[in-house]
């Protein structure tokens, strides 16, 4: 019989859709979310057009990682506090951006979302969980069917792989501390 144990922390990510006149605002929204210490180059979001009456023409698509390591049970607090940011720089029902909170771990990235589908687990407080990518030693990260059309992108891939480097870093510098802390 397995023992249930705590998990190893996980790296926070965003994705992120805005108005390129709005990026101060995706600025100050990441601020309040600790600040980030890595971020994707920008590309055109046009994938799809899902956003483009709420938001818009002329969007742009990019990510980050949030400083520093945090426990995957904040994930459902994370996409609450992100929903609110996305509302407090909103004008009226319109949404100048569209952060998507998520995490890395060694083997893959989970996105957070509040619609239910049969891929994705309850987590709790109306937040579900999705496994969008998933790494493999010999080819890195690899999408899975319902994987968005932008997270397949060779941008994403490589900043995800990246992150995931990051990731391991710091794991790596907390394992240390850990083992001199307790011995």
């Amino acid at each position: 019989m397995g023992e249930p144990r705590k998990p190893l922390p996980v790296k926070f990510i965003l994705g992120v859709i805005a108005r390129p006149d709005c990026l101060q605002l995706v600025n100050a929204a990441v601020e309040a979310l600790g600040g980030a210490d890595l971020v994707s180059e920008k590309m055109p979001f046009d994938k799809t057009d899902y956003y483009k009456e709420e938001m818009g023409d002329g969007l742009i698509r990019f990510w980050l990682s949030l400083n520093g390591l945090g426990d995957p049970e904040e994930l459902p607090h994370l996409k609450l506090r992100t929903n609110e940011l996305e509302r407090e720089y909103s004008e009226g029902s319109r949404r100048k951006m569209n952060l998507d909170p998520g995490y890395i771990t060694e083997s893959n990235l989970v996105l957070a979302s509040t619609k239910a589908y049969n891929h994705r687990i309850y987590l709790k407080e109306g937040i579900y969980a999705e496994v969008t990518l998933i790494y493999r030693k010999k080819t890195g990260y690899e999408p899975l069917p319902w994987t968005y059309p932008d997270y397949r992108t060779r941008l994403a891939l490589d900043f995800f792989g990246e992150v995931r480097r990051l990731y391991r870093e710091e794991l790596k510098k907390e394992m240390r501390k850990y083992a001199e802390k307790h011995g």
